[in-house]
């Protein structure tokens, strides 16, 4: 079992010289969270992520990590069961799409066969093991994107910030990070996701977070997310 880390902001603010981009006075993120964070271009959706996931430092107010024993960041840390940020358009390090899976891998990780079942395994669930010797460049935009998903699973993390990760992905590509997204849950993770199309992966989120006018606004009448038979798309009831 993963250790859990809970995240408590208060007073959280960022500014851009003369203009407020938000205000929070208080944000809490528990164990198994699943938010769908939404609001127009521009409002600071991606800033508030990386502000959570300690990539950017806020204007005021502070990120506070409760029962934390690692905090891994952007595989700039050495550990699983810390915060990962997934972007829109994911680095990739020039190598193998292996190379890319098991990178985090080798800090958590010291026996090498055992890596390599870990990651071969991701890449099983994401549809792409086929692959996984050639080259991250032969990979189309959402192969990527599926690479990702799998290199941020196998860590394993309390925390999951997914900034737009299904944009322009076919249906297959979503699914596949439905999976593993469900399984992080399953096993206590936390699951922030930002998108503007209501689709499979949102539909997995039990609270929604919107950023209008500078304020931070969770919609209290979110219910279940339910998919309408007769058509692709999903509601909030």
């Amino acid at each position: 079992m993963m250790s859990q880390i809970s995240i408590q902001a208060h007073d959280l603010s960022m500014r851009f010289k003369d203009r407020l981009l938000f205000h929070v006075p208080q944000l809490t993120l528990g164990p198994s969270d699943a938010i769908y964070l939404t609001g127009d271009n521009g409002v600071g959706k991606t800033t508030l992520l990386k502000i959570l996931s300690g990539l950017q430092k806020p204007t005021t107010g502070k990120v506070n990590l409760q029962n934390q024993s690692w905090l891994y960041r952007l595989f700039k840390g050495n550990t699983k069961g810390g915060i990962i940020y997934m972007h829109q358009t994911p680095y990739m390090f020039d190598g193998s799409v292996f190379d890319n899976v098991c990178y985090g891998l080798k800090f958590a990780i010291k026996d090498r066969q055992t890596r390599r079942s870990e990651a071969i395994n991701a890449l099983r669930m994401v549809g792409l093991e086929t692959l996984a010797d050639e080259h991250i460049s032969v990979l189309s935009g959402g192969e990527r994107q599926r690479v990702a998903m799998a290199r941020a699973w196998v860590l394993k993390p309390s925390v999951l910030l997914m900034d737009e990760s299904s944009a322009s992905l076919d249906k297959e590509s979503i699914e596949r990070q439905v999976i593993l997204a469900k399984d992080l849950l399953e096993r206590g993770s936390t699951l922030v996701i930002t998108s503007h199309q209501q689709n499979a992966l949102t539909a997995l989120c039990r609270r929604q977070w919107t950023i209008s006018n500078t304020k931070l606004i969770e919609r209290a009448d979110l219910q279940l997310v339910t998919k309408d038979k007769n058509k692709d798309d999903y509601a909030f009831g």
